[in-house]
């Protein structure tokens, strides 16, 4: 039986930093969570954090297990599958859905290096195979 195609939510700003969290060490605590915001950046208040892991829950972003008197929060979503829909958003609202220009858009502002060049040269030979 196919397995069911997950609806990706859409995720703020604020709320991919939450998730950044999550999808990179696994189920945490709100104080961990909290933490890891506050290590980014000081001015973090733990309430808004708080409330963003509320949305998330709300969204099905997020899932969490009670463990004692915490609650262990977990991804229910894939961070690629995620990527991957606000890539194609983005594309597609901006861009008109073509790839060329949004590529020649990035590269012709922001400074490439001769490495990323041949990375993307990589890239775009494996594409057209």
């Amino acid at each position: 039986m196919p397995m069911k195609k997950t609806r990706i939510p859409h995720i703020s700003n604020t709320e991919w930093e939450v998730m950044r969290i999550i999808w990179a060490d696994g189920p945490n605590t709100a104080d961990v969570v909290i933490e890891q915001l506050q290590k980014q950046d000081p001015t973090w208040h733990p309430k808004t954090a708080k409330t963003l892991l509320n949305r998330l829950l709300k969204k099905k972003a997020l899932g969490y297990d009670k463990q004692g008197r915490a609650y262990l929060y977990r991804a229910l979503v894939n961070e690629k599958e995620c990527q991957d829909a606000v890539s194609k958003s983005f594309l597609e609202r901006v861009f008109g859905g073509s790839l060329k220009p949004m590529l020649a858009h990035f590269i012709e502002r922001k400074k490439v290096s001769t490495k990323e060049v041949a990375e993307l040269r990589r890239i775009l030979d494996r594409a057209g195979k």
